[in-house]
């Protein structure tokens, strides 16, 4: 068995990664892109390996030669790289093809091991290595029938969106017998090439042959394995989270606050939205306005505003919608003078606005980091502020304090003229949202010195979106905020969201009812891992102590690691610090079930 890696391309999309180096001389975690796949191919014997160079050719063959000194590399150049596409570097490589049996790869890969392993330990000679298609991937895709056959290729052209549960994208990773080699592929390659020139890609002869004859290809369907395609810059950077040294790889999936979709298979318990909401029919609304949505521009902010206003039945002039949450706490936290009292561990996002100096803390010290409207009103009693932030339900605590107290808490801060932030983002999860809240126009017209924030993403499952609203009937903060704020701050997704929700009022209130559901089922099965300690919670996450086994840490590691679950470490969270605390999302029965069955795995794993 040889490999024939296929490394000529330029790779203008990377820019400033490859102006003096072609692709797979790029490094993902401090290793270069070629030494992952060499050392995977020597790792399985396999030690005839042949490169078709072209683009930075001297520096590639220049490495490698001081990297792998024993090793008999061949090197095939294309001259006419930048004119040409895979098709001719296959092509120049035909007589290697034609000598032993081949595994054919892309160089701007990175993959797990195992994969060559299964490509090898399959006993099929002829195997394309395929993954089921997820939204993230491009390129060519084939489809497959039930004995694993590959009955097309499908190339960017021929791509239909409505097929995509049918499809699998090519790895770009190959197994050829010499015989398929010899008798099918390379007169089928030199044909191809010779009526239709260099600038096509070796997979449009593989189609060729699955469309005029019963092929011997097949596909070798992916699992859990771990690889990435390396085209642009964002690729590199996915890639060098999901390849990152066990160190740093906690680090790095923070750094990318979201757009998780990115890495295949990864379940997201961290992030914390509605998981039984928006229903089907709402999505098949979006989904049936979608091009007007994407090629119309939004209204303005004052027409958002309105639609908001509709719907929470508050005064049009006492709320602002926003991109999400977050840029109306930005935008709040620049307004308010004097200092803020601030209840630890909290939403961080609130007092990272805020100089150190224009703090005053109090952190819960608690088991349960609970706290009522009595503990805030002692502790703040002497202290000097001009306004207090309350996020009720807590993050990451879940503590939440009755209406009544917060009412109670709200006509305390009144008469010592302390403005009231208050952040209900998680409150219709509490079990009585609509009860609980103090997003009522009399409430919020009769107190002047209160402003809530809610965020509209996590309510109701459409993070994507971004909403987020305010509302007071102080006339100054509403003057304000609108003035940092673009007239279109919303992009047509969100105020479209905001015209049809109305009519889905029902099943939101049913989608809150099965959540209660859930996370009643979640509680007692994560009660039962005993190296955790679950605080009870009025949101839709859990705090919990790791109180044996693994550090918060560890424990965090492990399950990205060994089953690519994403959990929130708040070891490093203020009023936190230096205790071993994970936050854990509470998602649908099918993946709750799959956090408990790694939990309980890694219980087992010490024994």
């Amino acid at each position: 068995m040889q490999a024939i890696i296929l490394a000529a391309g330029m790779g203008t999309r990377l820019k400033e990664l490859t102006r003096n180096n072609t692709k797979c001389m790029i490094d993902i975690s401090g290793k270069k892109l070629i030494d992952y796949t060499i050392d995977c191919l020597l790792k399985h014997n396999i030690r005839k390996i042949i490169i078709v160079t072209g683009y930075c050719d001297d520096n590639l063959e220049n490495h490698l030669t001081i990297q792998y000194p024993t090793i008999p590399i061949s090197f095939v150049n294309n001259p006419l790289y930048s004119q040409t596409n895979n098709i001719y570097s296959l092509f120049l490589a035909k007589e290697y093809l034609n000598e032993d049996d081949t595994i054919l790869l892309e160089s701007d890969l990175i993959f797990e091991e195992k994969i060559i392993s299964r490509l090898l330990s399959d006993p099929y000679p002829n195997l394309s290595v395929v993954a089921p298609y997820q939204y993230w991937m491009s390129g060519t895709m084939v489809e497959l029938d039930k004995e694993r056959r590959i009955t097309s290729f499908i190339l960017k052209s021929a791509f239909e969106q409505t097929n995509t549960s049918q499809y699998y994208k090519t790895v770009n990773i190959h197994k050829f017998s010499k015989k398929f080699s010899r008798n099918r592929y390379i007169p089928f390659l030199e044909a191809y090439t010779k009526a239709f020139g260099n600038s096509q890609y070796y997979e449009e002869v593989l189609g060729i042959l699955t469309q005029i004859e019963k092929t011997e290809l097949k596909g070798l369907p992916l699992e859990n394995e771990k690889w990435y395609e390396i085209d642009d810059v964002q690729d590199y950077q996915v890639a060098q989270t999901l390849f990152s040294a066990e160190k740093n790889i906690l680090n790095n999936y923070k750094e990318h606050y979201g757009g998780y979709w990115r890495f295949p298979d990864m379940i997201d318990f961290c992030y914390l939205v509605n998981p039984f909401f928006p229903t089907k029919q709402i999505l098949e609304e979006i989904k049936q306005f979608s091009i007007t949505l994407l090629t119309s521009y939004p209204s303005g902010s004052q027409v958002n505003n309105r639609l908001a206003a509709n719907f929470f039945n508050i005064s049009p002039d006492c709320i602002v919608l926003a991109n999400g949450a977050s840029e109306l706490i930005k935008a709040l936290m620049n307004i308010l003078r004097g200092k803020t009292g601030i209840i630890y561990p909290t939403f961080e996002e609130y007092p990272n606005c805020l100089e150190e100096q224009a703090k005053v803390c109090y952190t819960v010290n608690s088991d349960n980091f609970s706290y009522g409207s009595k503990d805030i009103k002692e502790y703040f009693e002497d202290k000097d502020i001009s306004s207090l932030l309350l996020i009720n339900p807590d993050n990451p605590s879940g503590n939440m304090i009755e209406k009544k107290q917060v009412l109670d808490l709200l006509l305390w801060a009144g008469e010592r003229n302390i403005f009231m932030l208050l952040d209900e983002s998680f409150i219709d999860f509490s079990g009585n949202g609509q009860e609980d809240t103090l997003l009522d126009n009399k409430i919020i017209q009769d107190n002047p010195h209160l402003a809530i924030i809610k965020s509209v993403s996590k309510s109701y499952g459409v993070p994507g979106i971004r909403l987020g609203i305010l509302a007071t009937s102080n006339k100054d903060i509403i003057d304000q905020v609108n003035k940092q704020l673009p007239i279109w701050n919303i992009n047509s997704y969100g105020e479209f969201f905001m015209q049809i929700i109305d009519r889905y009022r029902n099943d939101y209130k049913q989608a809150c009812i099965r959540f209660m559901e859930e996370r009643e089922y979640i509680y007692s099965e994560l009660c039962k891992i005993t190296y955790l300690r679950v605080i009870p919670s009025k949101a839709n996450y859990f705090l919990c102590e790791v109180t044996s086994q693994y550090s918060s840490k560890e424990l965090t590691r492990k399950l990205l690691l060994e089953y690519n679950i994403f959990i929130k470490d708040c070891s490093d969270k203020k009023g936190i610090k230096n205790k071993e605390y994970v936050r854990v999302a509470i998602k649908d029965r099918f993946n709750n079930n799959k956090l408990l069955t790694a939990l309980k795995m890694l219980r087992n794993e010490n024994k």
